[in-house]
């Protein structure tokens, strides 16, 4: 990733300074939280900041139209950053505070507390477009990016947010601060990006581990594809963007059995937009599933909602 600053007046139009990149999944170290809705800045690679995340689902207890529902909002409060290593190497790590509650029967529970921290190590690959003088390559003279680049991510997630054991009775057992295990994530992304519009494209792979009662969230597979463009103003950058991201989860192991009706799969649509001002980095986005069936249709993830402040190092 670039290293060099953010700055609307000055920014630089190659492809290491857009970047589209996928910053911890399971934002609520739920099963049901959508790992592929973890994005972060358009601006710049290396930042500390803020960001907010809303999710809500509905979840029915029962078989029958008529069986009781229960309403779940999620909300999440993360200190995130991006630290530079070298040129090539960086490393994201994420924090995130969980404030739940959900609406059942006429009650309402809550659950609040530090979720589970997350840390990736990232490798960056980039290509770079050859340079040739009367057709013929001159290895002497500066190599310019060609747009293109290869991110390869190994990280952890760690055990730091409560799991409470009598929660996972419920419709959605994701209703949880933390899983309570140490969970493996692998990522590979493609990006490409010019003065004007790129394209982003990640696959995730997150092995769950089993807590210390005895209980393993399903394996969970990522993917995620945006395009955005770029509109240069004097004292600001805006970059609008739309996508495409979806999750597939394995089913819930307990006592070494399988639970029944805990895989499932969403595909979400998403729209939203950044704006860079100097070393300042402000954006949005909007989630809607575009289909889903989670716990046996059981679960209905609705829609989700992020915004976050960044400062760029």
């Amino acid at each position: 990733m670039s290293n060099s600053v953010v700055n609307a007046t000055s920014i630089k139009r190659d492809c290491e300074n857009h970047q589209f990149m996928e910053l911890f999944c399971d934002l609520c170290g739920c099963s049901t939280s959508s790992g592929s809705f973890g994005f972060g800045t358009l601006s710049n690679a290396n930042f500390i900041g803020v960001r907010y995340i809303y999710q809500n689902f509905e979840s029915k207890a029962g078989i029958f139209s008529n069986s009781p529902v229960s309403k779940e909002a999620f909300n999440t409060i993360q200190l995130w950053a991006q630290i530079p290593i070298n040129k090539s190497f960086y490393v994201t790590a994420n924090a995130p505070y969980q404030d739940l509650t959900r609406k059942f029967q006429g009650e309402n529970e809550t659950l609040n507390g530090l979720g589970d921290i997350s840390t990736i190590g990232w490798y960056k690959l980039v290509f770079y477009k050859k340079k040739s003088s009367k057709d013929k390559v001159d290895y002497n003279l500066p190599r310019e990016a060609s747009g293109h680049s290869l991110q390869f991510g190994i990280g952890v997630k760690l055990p730091t947010g409560k799991f409470e054991e009598q929660l996972a009775d419920n419709v959605n057992p994701g209703f949880q601060v933390g899983t309570g295990s140490v969970d493996g994530i692998f990522s590979l992304s493609y990006n490409y990006g010019s003065d004007k519009v790129g394209v982003n494209t990640l696959l995730s792979y997150y092995l769950k581990g089993e807590n210390k009662n005895s209980y393993q969230f399903g394996n969970q597979f990522s993917y995620a594809v945006n395009l955005y463009t770029v509109f240069p103003k004097e004292k600001m950058n805006i970059m609008p963007f739309v996508g495409l991201s979806g999750d597939v989860y394995d089913s819930i192991v307990q006592y070494d059995e399988t639970l029944q009706d805990t895989d499932g799969n969403i595909l979400n649509g998403s729209l939203g937009s950044e704006l860079a001002i100097n070393k300042f980095i402000f954006g949005a986005s909007y989630t809607l599933p575009l289909s889903q069936n989670l716990f046996g249709d059981n679960v209905e993830s609705q829609n989700r909602f992020s915004i976050y402040l960044n400062y760029a190092l």
